[in-house]
């Protein structure tokens, strides 16, 4: 079986949202998690938090167990390309949710940077 690749911007576009598939990345492996959202044992919503996006730092924090590890290769549908990767490593994709500074934190540090 031949690896897909895929770009940021397609994981981007599969969040979830406007009947879009709900996609995650972890470890530089793209899985399409659609179908398990209602079987997820957390709720479904623990996923569709991190739809289109970077996650494994929250899937390693979630301490899943050896089990769910084997789970999720089944919903495994390719890798991110190897471009991306890079970009990847100097821009990081956060979750709104989880990032508490204020817009005007963001405009303070880039006057001072």
């Amino acid at each position: 079986m031949e690896t897909k690749y895929f770009s940021l911007e397609e994981i981007g576009k599969n969040n979830g949202k406007d009947g879009n598939k709900t996609w995650i990345l972890i470890k530089n492996n793209v899985y399409d998690v659609t179908e398990y959202l209602d079987g997820h044992p957390g709720g479904g919503e623990l996923i569709t938090e991190w739809a289109g996006k970077e996650c494994t730092k929250a899937f390693d924090d979630a301490g899943h167990s050896g089990d769910a590890k084997k789970e999720l290769k089944r919903y495994k549908i390719g890798e991110l390309r190897e471009e991306d990767r890079k970009q990847k490593k100097s821009t990081t994709i956060s979750n709104p949710k989880e990032d508490r500074r204020s817009f005007c934190s963001y405009l303070t540090c880039g006057l001072c940077a």
